[in-house]
């Protein structure tokens, strides 16, 4: 895990801040494609084929400036995650829900319902880039969001802290940096209960790639 794995409270950010952040972490997503064969990047965005793979910060900014002028990459489409259609196993329901929250307190429940350890169907990436909770109980029930490559007894590939969110009775807040899942990847996105309580929504906000025309709204 870095160190550099922090939350950043959505309203300690200006509006312009929150659109800077979410319009880089969609870049990025767009710029990851480009590794994992969805769609073709390179050809969609003018020079982008010419900035070396090294160059990633670069690459960002060119993929940026071109949606900036209200383009789109043709052969790529994005919107959030279903969890009833988007994983290979589904979610109970079309939401992002904990389980009821028992005791002991100190418990890892799944931000799935009782999906431990889900995975993206073929074809589809998705970058993780902040964090809602709704819940009744104050202060907030959970805590530590944790993400794993490999499911449940995988490796962490980001935490972070959320107790500051129910100290301050925060409910939204983004990552220091965002967390890419990549297609067929066996993952985990976990938190901590630090009381019982009822089972509790943990939205985690998203941008889910595809190929183009694979799915039709």
């Amino acid at each position: 895990m870095a160190s550099r794995n922090y939350l950043v409270m959505t309203n300690d950010m200006s509006l312009s801040d929150k659109q800077k952040y979410r319009m880089t972490a969609l870049a990025a997503g767009l710029e990851r494609c480009g590794h994992v064969n969805i769609g073709s990047i390179n050809a969609d965005v003018p020079g982008l084929q010419a900035i070396p793979d090294t160059r990633k910060a670069d690459r960002v900014e060119a993929i940026i400036a071109y949606i900036k002028t209200g383009a789109w990459p043709k052969t790529i489409d994005q919107r959030e995650l279903a969890p009833l259609t988007d994983l290979v196993v589904a979610t109970a329901l079309d939401m992002w829900l904990t389980a009821v929250l028992a005791a002991p307190v100190g418990t890892p429940y799944t931000c799935f319902q009782a999906v431990a350890s889900p995975q993206l169907i073929t074809g589809k990436l998705m970058v993780c880039y902040g964090v809602s909770v709704e819940s009744a109980v104050v202060p907030m029930p959970v805590s530590r969001l944790i993400f794993r490559k490999g499911g449940v007894g995988g490796n962490i590939q980001a935490q972070f802290d959320m107790e500051p969110m129910g100290i301050r009775l925060e409910t939204d807040a983004f990552f220091s940096e965002p967390v890419i899942i990549d297609p067929n990847d066996v993952f985990a996105i976990q938190v901590i209960n630090r009381a019982v309580a009822p089972a509790t929504p943990v939205h985690i906000h998203n941008f889910l790639y595809e190929v183009s025309g694979t799915v039709v709204a």
